[in-house]
């Protein structure tokens, strides 16, 4: 395999980082090489914490997720990437459906990552997650008349709810779930509520949603936690709250706040499935949880860590516990539904 060429860099223009240490330190050793979509301040002290404790060195290619996973696909079997570190259990899922990853066959990764947050073959485990609830206006939204994801669809919200773009993962995984736990027929006709609700066309991410909402523009809309975390970071006292919605327990399915990961998975490819799958079972352990829950504001994967103190602030919730590979399967319908809704 070509694991220290500069072809890796070739065709998509994805950046490639050496993040080891010198070769008298590092030894012998080969290079695991991650591909991964999330940002290099996120991951990079990820990877320098772990050459520091086992010398072994590890480089990365980052890029939008799309692109990574066309790279793998074109590779193939000569693939350099030992392990691929994405967001969105969409993602994951469909790296794991192309074949692109093998199974993890770890009892560790079983043991620390619950079974609703990793593919049901070890094929992928989510590392970090990040919620997708409700924002609201704490100037002119009483939290006690929210209640759930569909009732932002009631008449009471009319020209009130903000959202992101449809064309955004996150908003095909929430809606793929919806699916999931209700079917089509019911989960189009909360989108449809949701579209005729709108206070404007679709933001194109979640920080304008809550920027449209700190204008007045709206009075409430859906957003990651990790979003309304870093403002909240630079602003202690923005008037902007979060609300867990779904909490009932008659809900049935539709129970709990949809939550999501960013996940890694071993490659087919891999010629190092052991040095790859021993740095898969560190990035569940305290330490590396921390390291990828803090950085983000997101929460860690492994329950038996503890969140950072802002967000622990948020206060707890019940998650929705429906297999998150279920984002990826759906992921089409969904798609397909919000087209018909006219959610763009």
């Amino acid at each position: 395999m070509l694991r220290h060429t500069a072809l890796l860099l070739a065709a998509t223009g994805l950046a490639l980082t050496a993040c080891s240490k010198s070769s008298d330190q590092a030894g012998a050793d080969a290079p695991l090489i991650v591909y991964s979509s999330r940002n290099e301040q996120l991951i990079k002290p990820l990877f320098d914490r772990y050459t520091e404790e086992t010398g072994q060195p590890i480089q990365f290619i980052t890029g939008k997720e799309g692109p990574l996973l066309q790279r793998m696909r074109s590779e193939g079997a000569d693939s350099p990437a030992d392990l691929l570190i994405t967001v969105d259990a969409g993602n994951l899922w469909k790296a794991a459906d192309d074949g692109l990853l093998q199974p993890a066959r770890s009892d560790v990764m079983d043991e620390r990552i619950p079974a609703h947050l990793r593919d049901p073959a070890g094929l992928w485990y989510g590392l970090s997650v990040r919620a997708r609830t409700i924002i609201y206006s704490t100037e002119r939204v009483d939290p006690d008349a929210l209640s759930t994801y569909a009732a932002l669809g009631e008449p009471a919200w009319k020209g009130r709810l903000c959202l992101r773009t449809s064309q955004k993962v996150y908003n095909q995984s929430l809606v793929a779930m919806m699916i999931s736990a209700q079917g089509e027929p019911a989960t189009e006709t909360v989108v449809r509520s949701w579209v005729d609700n709108l206070a404007a066309e679709p933001f194109s991410n979640d920080t304008a949603v809550m920027e449209a909402i700190l204008a007045g523009q709206c009075d409430v809309g859906i957003v990651n936690t990790y979003y309304f975390g870093r403002m909240q970071r630079e602003d202690p006292d923005i008037a902007l709250a979060l609300f867990w919605p779904n909490q009932n327990d008659s809900l049935g399915d539709l129970r709990g706040v949809h939550v999501n990961v960013s996940g890694a998975g071993i490659t087919a490819a891999t010629d190092q499935f052991e040095a790859a799958q021993a740095f898969l079972e560190w990035m569940a352990g305290q330490e590396a949880q921390e390291i990828l829950a803090d950085g983000n504001l997101e929460y860690p994967a492994n329950p038996a860590v503890p969140s950072d103190p802002l967000v622990k602030a948020w206060g707890d919730f019940v998650p929705n516990v429906i297999n998150v590979s279920e984002a990826g399967k759906l992921q089409p319908a969904a798609v397909k539904l919000m087209e018909r809704a006219g959610y763009h």
